[in-house]
């Protein structure tokens, strides 16, 4: 046997029980120590140095498994193959090895006690550094293993993560779908859709603009504060504050969990608008108080507008005229049964309504769900031409709005088609007001079951033709807004000037088509024949 093969041989005898028996499972554990180390949480209540500090934009943390986990997985990788590469070359190569093959004892480094000791140790040092080469590569390659089956595991956590994100999102967009649930502002100036409200942290106030699930979190996001928001309206996000993204005003909680309609109120100058609306909230109350609809206001900036609205009637008998620009929308929340509106009632300027480039600038009117066109026929010229004596004086005692219903529809229905483009598809409800004038106008018809006929009769039929022919549907009244407001009002009243409303919230899908036909039910009328319809299916 020759010197080389007895060398290879007694390297052998070293280097393979000490790889099995020893090195191997040293570099592993140390390897898995280092991981472990890595992955592992640091001191409780210490600030971990590892995870990066909420930066500007979206005030809350990525979730683990969105970033901070292949950082960990990587760093993981990196340390432990780093450790088996250290205690090798350092350790192992550098230290252990180079004494003994100095003569040295490898863990403290003193000389060996005789000659024999020393060569001995000599001798066992090339197998000691094979041993200790071969453990760590197949640690390494063990580990290498460990890291991949860790890697797929992340993967698999980021798919199912991700997967849920897709359908709690999916889910969500679908329940607002089916829902028919838009969210738009209802501030002036802004009226602008938006896909998700800027929801604040009830702790911090902090405003999160991307509360849903995402990669900062599938079920919930932690904010700066560490306060946990819910990222779902199933989850209760409704419950948070919401502001409009856009002009950062108060939306109602509501907002993102009901569907809302728009109903704009238009007509002239001193038409009677804003009697109206104090009359249709009026109803709508009253109703609530004799059958199962519940009416309450969507904030308490509605509660105080509508407080102050019906003591303004009540101390002087009639709404002041609307001011300012553009409308804020008032809201109110209608539910009948489990299901709910959020009704956005809007009362602009007679003078917004005067030309194209006015009726352009109201942009509330490309979200209108239906339209209440408020007509005081009292201002149309040829029904003043036809009044005399008396009759006329009443007439302008009434103080007749500064242009008709016809000047009013031409203007709006050509703007209105442009904003909406939907236009053949929405319903109208013209609603003849200061019913209480006339009544006592002998020189007109009396108002009968068929207020379309009667508008005709009094040579507004080029109105009625127009309304049915550009709307989806048209449906007509004669209400008394002075009667169902103010001290004295009559429930009937209230009731009767709330049906327009409720026919547009039945056709959106709320039923309260019921409560419609009955205040429409020739019982329910006045004695004039207050209302009447021009669409006979009641939808």
């Amino acid at each position: 046997m020759s010197l080389l093969t007895l060398a290879m041989w007694a390297t052998g005898v070293v280097a393979v029980p000490l790889c099995v028996c020893h090195t191997l499972w040293l570099f592993l554990g140390c390897s898995l120590k280092a991981a472990g180390t890595v992955l592992g949480p640091r001191q409780t209540g210490a600030p971990d140095p590892r995870i990066p500090r909420v930066g500007p934009g979206e005030p809350s943390h990525h979730a683990y498994w969105s970033r901070q986990m292949w950082r960990d997985a990587l760093s993981a990788a990196r340390v432990a193959l780093h450790t088996i590469w250290f205690r090798l070359t350092v350790v192992w190569l550098k230290g252990s090895v180079a004494r003994l093959f100095q003569g040295r004892r490898p863990e403290t480094g003193r000389p060996g006690e005789n000659g024999f000791t020393r060569t001995v140790m000599r001798v066992a040092a090339p197998g000691t550094a094979v041993g200790a080469a071969l453990g760590a590569g197949l640690a390494a390659l063990a580990m290498s293993v460990v890291l991949a089956v860790f890697g797929l595991l992340c993967g698999a956590v980021w798919l199912l993560a991700m997967a849920a994100v897709g359908v709690l999102r999916g889910a969500e967009r679908l329940w607002a779908l089916t829902r028919g649930i838009r969210m738009k502002c209802p501030h002036p100036g802004c009226y602008r859709p938006f896909p998700l409200a800027v929801h604040r942290c009830p702790d911090c106030g902090v405003p999160h603009g991307d509360l849903r699930p995402g990669p900062r979190g599938v079920l919930w996001h932690v904010c700066v504060c560490g306060q946990r928001l819910v990222t779902t309206s199933f989850a209760g996000r409704g419950r948070l504050a919401t502001r409009c993204p856009h002009c950062d005003q108060q939306l109602p909680d509501v907002v993102g969990s009901t569907r809302v309609v728009h109903v704009p109120l238009v007509g002239g100058t001193s038409s009677g608008k804003t009697m109206l609306m104090a009359a249709v909230v009026a109803g709508l109350q009253s109703w609530s108080r004799r059958s199962p609809l519940d009416v309450e206001y969507a904030s308490a900036a509605d509660r105080q507008d509508g407080g102050a609205l019906h003591q303004q009637v009540q101390q002087a008998g009639w709404a002041h005229k609307t001011q300012g620009g553009q409308p804020r929308a008032f809201m109110l929340v209608v539910r009948h049964g489990r299901r709910r509106r959020l009704l956005y009632l809007y009362d602009p300027m007679g003078e917004s309504l005067r030309d194209a480039g006015s009726v352009r600038e109201q942009q509330y009117l490309a979200h209108a769900d239906g339209v209440v066109l408020v007509a005081d026929v009292l201002a149309e010229p040829q029904v003043r031409r036809g009044l005399r004596g008396a009759d006329a004086e009443r007439a302008d005692a009434a103080r007749p709005a500064d242009q008709g219903p016809t000047d009013t529809y031409q203007r709006l229905t050509g703007e209105l088609a442009a904003l909406t483009g939907r236009r053949g598809r929405m319903p109208v409800a013209a609603v003849v007001t200061k019913r209480d004038v006339l009544d006592q106008i002998s020189s007109l018809p009396v108002p009968g079951a068929r207020i379309d006929r009667w508008l005709t009769d009094i040579g507004l039929g080029a109105l009625v033709r127009g309304l049915g022919h550009d709307f989806g549907a048209a449906r007509y009244w004669a209400v008394s807004a002075r009667a169902a407001t103010g001290a004295g009002a009559l429930d009937s009243e209230q009731r009767r000037a709330a049906e327009p409303v409720l026919w547009v919230l039945a056709r959106s899908g709320l039923r309260v088509g019921a409560l419609a036909a009955e205040a429409a039910a020739p019982d329910a009328l006045g004695p004039r024949g207050s209302t009447a319809v021009s669409d006979p299916s009641g939808r």
